[in-house]
């Protein structure tokens, strides 16, 4: 039988990512072919196409920055938790090895997620380009006074927001800053947009869902000297007025490979305590 390719991710500043790598490495040795450990030895491109799976050691942000790396090649992603919440990473590393044959045979449990595609213009001109796992963000920034956001969809004026900024959210993403800011969550394979306001200065305006195949453009008519549009949580850059945002869905999909001993239903429960019980008082 042919060995699985592994390419592997492990955040260099987490300690326990590189013991929990090493044990790993030994677990699979016989059982798979690892091509590449991309974080601490640079990541081999050419190397992405081969793989049949990315086993990722880190918290959240290192499985976000390994799918937008991976979501070209829809290489499917095995997220190992030696993180704080960890609510990507689906495994343990005792549970990835006690299920390692189903995970690599068990096409079922690989589940495919859309990605966010956002461009800035400037003049007429593209600036910067990039991909959103969890979401596009714009935020207000220092000196923090209210910035106004002119929002198209599809061609159509859908709304001007005054507030402290906008976060445009991918199904993934719904249960990150979205859920934070009073918007929907979403199943996680569902294709769809959440565009969810920052403190808006509005008592009406409400969160939306809209197509995931929708085109929308945001153009910032009145920022602050800090307004910043962001990707994943990282600074993609500095806005100015009359600059244009366009936000698609890219064609290549995150690929994330399901925990068979939970749900994403049983993740929300346990790491953010959603629908949580009241405590009442035993009589």
């Amino acid at each position: 039988m042919t060995q699985p390719k592994l390419i592997v991710f492990a955040d260099p500043k987490r300690p326990q990512a590189a013991g929990a790598l090493d044990q790993f490495l030994a677990f699979v040795a016989g059982k798979a072919q690892v091509l590449a450990n991309c974080l601490d030895a640079g990541c081999p491109l050419d190397n992405l196409h081969q793989a049949d799976f990315a086993v990722v050691f880190g918290g959240d942000g290192t499985i976000l920055g390994a799918a937008r790396l991976l979501c070209e090649s829809e290489v499917p992603v095995i997220g190992v938790n030696v993180g704080k919440l960890g609510f990507l990473a689906e495994f343990s590393l005792e549970e990835l090895e006690s299920q390692f044959e189903r995970i690599i045979h068990d096409k079922s449990l690989i589940e495919k997620r859309m990605v966010l595609r956002c461009g800035l213009y400037r003049e007429g001109q593209c600036i910067s380009t990039g991909k959103a796992v969890n979401d596009v963000v714009f935020s207000a920034g220092a000196p923090f006074n209210m910035i106004e956001l002119k929002v198209e969809v599809d061609g159509q004026a859908l709304v001007s927001c005054i507030g402290d900024g906008m976060i445009l959210s991918t199904p993934t993403g719904s249960t990150a800053y979205n859920t934070s800011a009073g918007g929907p969550i979403l199943a996680a394979n569902l294709s769809a947009i959440v565009l969810t306001p920052v403190c808006p200065h509005s008592l009406s305006f409400r969160p939306i869902v809209i197509d995931a195949d929708s085109r929308v453009e945001i153009c910032p008519v009145k920022v602050n000297d800090n307004t910043t549009l962001l990707m994943d949580g990282h600074v993609q850059h500095r806005l100015i007025a009359n600059d244009m945002v366009v936000v698609e869905k890219n064609e290549g999909k995150f690929l994330v490979v399901n925990n068979p001993m939970r749900t994403q239903w049983d993740t929300l429960a346990s790491k953010l305590k959603w629908a949580d019980k009241p405590k009442y008082a035993t009589p």
